[in-house]
């Protein structure tokens, strides 16, 4: 028997591949002959980084940048030397995590630090980029990351706008003439899994914006803002389109890829999926394991385990995904390819025991074992 196994990370617990070995330990406790192979899996968000490079033979990077608050924070980035690829975490620079809940206002949150993460890899040589977006502070519609990279973003006296949606509304030019020398050569993925357009109801400030500290009227006038703004990047690039799918994530980074660089938008699960080769470890296998920390109705509408399972499919595969819980709903994700899936809990436990990471791994290895014990007979 022969087990690929691609659990997504179990937030605050385990790494992908520690979940992914915990699960490979089980089954070898109950098929001491099995085959097991682990691969590392994320979807775009939180934990993408250290999946692809771990994935890809890459090296882990740190630099100090400029955080969502205007302070130094340390953010990690990966470089895969052999396609000089780099992979980032907007997070990582941009976080709604490095944010206190009390300092958090989009008014004054920049991608500035996206965008020094950016310069540091173009400088290391690379000119392909894999760019998580998702978990961001900011509403700047990407403006403080293009300032970073060397883009213009003036008010009417010539001088750069401060930091923030609220210097959106300062805007009068955007210039490019000191753009960092390399960017027109590189290509950028980013792993986008929402379709919000920049502006309106549906867009960026009104749905992500309360979250990152909006108020109504904050909302109103950010969305104004970057209406403004994306009307004077239609005199920069004329296929600017504020209305695609996907340019309202990140509170509008999506836009400023899509305008102002090489960029195509995809799901996060499939650009990971595709760039680590889980297709090709799968060929020869007879089952394949999959999982993440929840599992729920959330799951069957694209997350990764879901990838994972129509990967499978593709090859007629069984598949079992097992997860910190499971909810009611979760009963989707068997329409989805998930032929069954099981919660490790073993035991009644508070959430922060069941959370530390030697009870978590325990548990992923006895049910594992128990599961392959079944299937064994």
């Amino acid at each position: 028997m022969k087990a690929v196994i691609a659990i997504d990370s179990l937030k605050g617990s385990l790494s992908s591949i520690e979940a992914g070995e915990a699960a490979a330990e089980g089954i070898k406790r109950a098929v001491p002959q099995a085959e097991t192979v682990v691969r590392p899996l994320a979807d775009g968000g939180e934990g993408t980084v250290e999946a692809l490079v771990q994935g890809m033979g890459g090296m882990l990077h740190t630099i100090r940048v400029t955080g969502p608050l205007g302070e130094p924070v340390d953010c990690a980035y990966g470089i895969i030397e052999g396609t000089k690829t780099a992979v980032l975490e907007v997070s990582g620079a941009a976080g709604i995590t490095l944010a206190p809940k009390e300092k958090r206002n989009p008014l004054y949150t920049t991608t500035y630090g996206v965008g020094e993460v950016i310069k540091d890899a173009v400088q290391k040589g690379c000119r392909r980029f894999i760019v998580g977006i998702g978990g961001s502070a900011t509403n700047d519609g990407g403006a403080g990351m293009l300032q970073a990279l060397g883009f213009g973003f003036l008010d009417k006296e010539g001088n750069q706008i401060p930091y923030g949606a609220a210097g959106l509304e300062l805007l009068e030019t955007i210039t490019d003439e000191n753009v960092l020398s390399g960017l027109s050569e590189c290509e950028f993925q980013i792993a986008c899994d929402v379709t919000n357009p920049l502006c309106g109801e549906k867009g960026a400030s009104a749905v992500y914006g309360p979250q990152k500290g909006a108020t109504p009227e904050m909302v109103q006038n950010m969305d104004t803002w970057l209406l403004r703004y994306a009307g004077l990047a239609k005199e920069y690039n004329k296929k600017a389109d504020e209305n695609y799918p996907g340019t309202g994530a990140a509170g509008g980074l999506g836009f400023a890829f899509l305008t102002f660089t090489n960029a195509v938008l995809e799901s996060g699960i499939k650009i990971v999926l595709r760039e680590t080769q889980f297709e090709k470890y799968i060929q020869q296998a007879d089952i394949v394991i999959t999982g993440e920390g929840c599992l729920d109705r959330q799951t069957a509408m694209g997350k990764a385990p879901v990838g994972v399972a129509e990967l499978a499919k593709k090859y007629g595969l069984p598949v079992i995904a097992f997860a910190g819980s499971v909810t009611r709903d979760a009963e989707e994700c068997n329409r989805k390819g998930i032929d069954a899936f099981f919660p490790i809990l073993r035991e009644i436990t508070t959430l922060e025991e069941a959370m530390e990471p030697e009870h978590a791994r325990n548990n992923m290895m006895d049910t594992a074992e128990q599961v392959f014990r079944l299937l064994n007979m």
